[in-house]
Parts: structure tokens; sequence; C-alpha cells
């Protein structure tokens, strides 16, 4: 009975790979299946990454569709997307429904690296091309697995992200560093890279430790992480994690030379609002899209000040990374099925490999390597400053693309 059911199994994957692999004639509309989360800790990302998505969509139908090349016509899209509702239980259930019940052309994952992490497998199985607009984990890209359904569209890989840090506190001359991360794949493999860097750079790592995502309270966490005497402290995890870990900062009386946190990169209105301008002001963070704007080497989509001002006009609001990658991956997945002679998940996927390292979008370089992750992108180290407007998360290094002087070491709040 097992081997009868695993047999089926195999079929109806076997089935639907052919389903996907040849198309007679064209469809009368492109289905692109995607999860958005209504609800629970990953809603605020997913809801503004979903609604870019939704806004090429309308945008693309209001120019007569995407124009398919292996058709040689314009097809209008489609959107399938379900309420994931933030559990990984249910996306992996709703990717597989996108799959195998919609027949979606295109697959989109939801917000991050946990809720990207269930599509994985199952695109593979059933080879279908990925399109992972946020999830950035390293191991999702690994070369002895030889995945080619998968392509990483907004971000580069989190393991790369620290490597500009390691280099910036190499430059100011931190000699000690404390690095605490929530456990999980995305935290965890930025942690990693910069203890690793970090240590080849001859800087010692004083305290190194992981906490559950789900820890809301640091301050106990905190004093032991000063006993090591550290010159700067660097903390990964979720929003929520940046947020209580700042708040407890803030009140604890403690002051280091240098306090970085990643969120304020990627939603700095949500966290700055959350812990107030004192205790943001002069954090160090990474700096992507929106924040930093790539208007003059922009050679393919509108630029970000385009967008944004036809976003706002058209009624969309709190533009920030999530809502460009939703709408970037539009614009790849569009350049896509305009360079693919065959209307196949190969042909699709090696199409991309065509373009890489040829377009700049408003989200940065785009190019991926052989197993889909991104690596044109990088992320500047910036710093929460003051400017004519208020506070502002300014590039601060590498010092080409400064916007501003760095402040360090940085002064204590009051």
């Amino acid at each position: 009975m097992l081997r009868r059911s695993v047999m089926r199994s195999l079929l109806v994957a076997a089935a639907l790979a052919a389903s996907f692999a040849v198309w007679a004639s064209p469809p009368s509309m492109i289905k692109i299946g995607t999860l958005y989360a209504g609800s629970g800790k990953f809603s605020q990302a997913s809801t503004r990454q979903y609604d870019g998505l939704k806004y090429w969509a309308k945008e693309i139908n209001a120019k007569g569709g995407v124009y398919v090349k292996a058709f040689d016509k314009k097809i209008p899209v489609k959107l399938v997307a379900y309420n994931d509702q933030s559990s990984t239980t249910l996306a992996a259930s709703l990717y597989n429904r996108l799959i195998t019940q919609d027949r979606v052309n295109l697959l989109v994952a939801d917000y991050g690296s946990v809720l990207t992490s269930v599509a994985i497998p199952l695109a593979r199985v059933h080879k279908v091309l990925l399109f992972d607009e946020t999830g950035t984990s390293g191991k999702f890209f690994e070369p002895k697995d030889k995945n080619r359904y998968i392509v990483l569209t907004g971000l580069p890989t989190s393991s790369e992200w620290p490597k500009v840090l390691a280099d910036f506190m190499q430059h100011v001359g931190i000699k000690k560093v404390a690095i605490l991360y929530a456990s999980n794949d995305w935290s965890g493999s930025q942690a990693d890279t910069l203890n690793s860097t970090l240590k080849s750079l001859g800087v010692e790592v004083t305290f190194y430790e992981s906490v559950p995502d789900s820890t809301s309270s640091y301050s106990t966490i905190l004093r032991r992480i000063a006993a090591t005497n550290p010159e700067a402290v660097a903390e990964f995890g979720y929003s929520t994690n940046d947020i209580a870990f700042l708040q407890n900062y803030a009140s604890s009386g403690l002051h280091f030379k240098m306090m970085f946190v990643p969120n304020p990169a990627l939603h700095f209105d949500v966290v700055r609002n959350a812990v107030g301008d004192a205790a943001i002001k002069n954090v160090y963070s990474y700096v992507a899209p929106p924040l930093i704007r790539y208007n003059k080497q922009v050679n393919f989509g509108p630029t970000l000040d385009r967008f944004e001002a036809a976003y706002t006009k058209a009624g969309g609001k709190n533009i920030d990374l999530s809502t460009v990658a939703g709408y970037n991956t539009g614009l790849i997945m569009g350049k896509a099925l305009a360079e693919a002679p065959k209307f196949t998940q190969e042909s699709l996927r090696d199409s991309i490999d065509t373009f890489s390292g040829k377009i700049f979008t408003l989200d940065g370089l785009f190019k991926v390597n052989a197993e889909g992750a991104q690596i044109g992108e990088s992320l500047p180290v910036g710093q929460v400053l003051p400017t004519k407007k208020g506070l502002a998360l300014l590039p601060v290094f590498p010092l080409k693309n400064a916007a501003a002087k760095y402040v360090y070491p940085q002064p204590a709040n009051p």
C-alpha cells in the first residue's frame, strides 16, 4: 500500500511537471500564484510586499498585459493569492494548492525566509520556478543542491549582508564586538558571517549567543553583554526583536560605542515609531531602498522616485523595502517572460541568466549566480542621524556611497 501511494505521488508530480513543460497555444492569462500574511508576526511586511506586486500587475495590465516572447504577444496577468496567516504549516498547504490545483504559471514566495522555506521543496519536486522576493537565507542556495528552481529577486543573501559591516568596524578601529541573534536562518546567517569575518580581520568577538525569536526582554542579556566589555554590539533579529532590544537598551543606563540592529533598513518607520527618536538616534543599520535611491543607474523599469510618485498617486502608502521588493519581483518576472523563447519553467530560468548582471532596477543591480542567489546588490552601513527634515537613516560606509559622515563613538542618547 505504501509503495502504491508513493508511486501515485510520483506520477502526479510527473504529470504536473509535464503540464508546465509545453504550451502549444497561448493561455488566456498568465496566472501568478503567491501568498501573503494577512495576520501574524509577518503581516505588516508581507502585506506591503504583496501591495508592491499587486501594483505591478495592475500597471502591466493597464498596458495590455505582459509581453510573452514565446507567443509574441501581450497576455494579461492574474494574481492568485491566499492568506497564510504567517503560518508555515498553512503556507506549505497553500503553496501546494497553487501548484497542484490552481496550476499557476509562475510562483512567488511570501515575505522572508521563514515563509519561503516551505515553498522551496515543493517548487523543486514539481519543477516550478519560484520567484523568491525576500527569503535571503544562504541555506536556500547551496551549490551542492544544484537547485535551478529558485531565483532571489529583492535582496542579496543574508549571509552577504554583514561583510560591509565588518569592514566598517575595522575601519573605525573597533577591537571587541558582541553578537546576539535570534534563532532563525535569517538572523543566524548574518551573525555567523559577522563572527567569522571579524575573526579573520583580527577582531575579538567577546559574546556570541542566540535567543528564541519570541524574546521580548533583553535587560539581563544586555548586562551579560556589558560584562564582556565590547566596543560594539550587533543584535540580529526580526523587527519585534530589534524593538524590544532597543527599548531595553535605552532604559538600561548602559552605553556602547556602537549599536547595530538590522531592521531600520527594512522597516525604518515601524522601528522608529515603536522605540522613539531618542532610542534610535545614532543607531547603526544597513541601508536598503527606498532609503537609498539608485535613480541615475536604473536602466530597466522606473526609477524609485518615479515609482514612488506613481504608487502614491494611485493611493499606495507606506513605501518601504517590502513594497519595492514586491514591485521589483514583478519587473523580473516580466523580463523573464519577455526574453524566454519557450513558455516553460526551464526556459524562463535560462532566460534570467541572459540578463543577469545587465539590468539595474529601482532595487539595484539584478545579478544572480548559478544557484539563483542575488549577488549584484549590496547593503551599505547606515546610521540614524539628524537632518533638516528630522531623523533619517543615511548611508555612511563604504565612504564612496556615503551621504553623511558617521558619528563614532556613538554618543550616549539622553
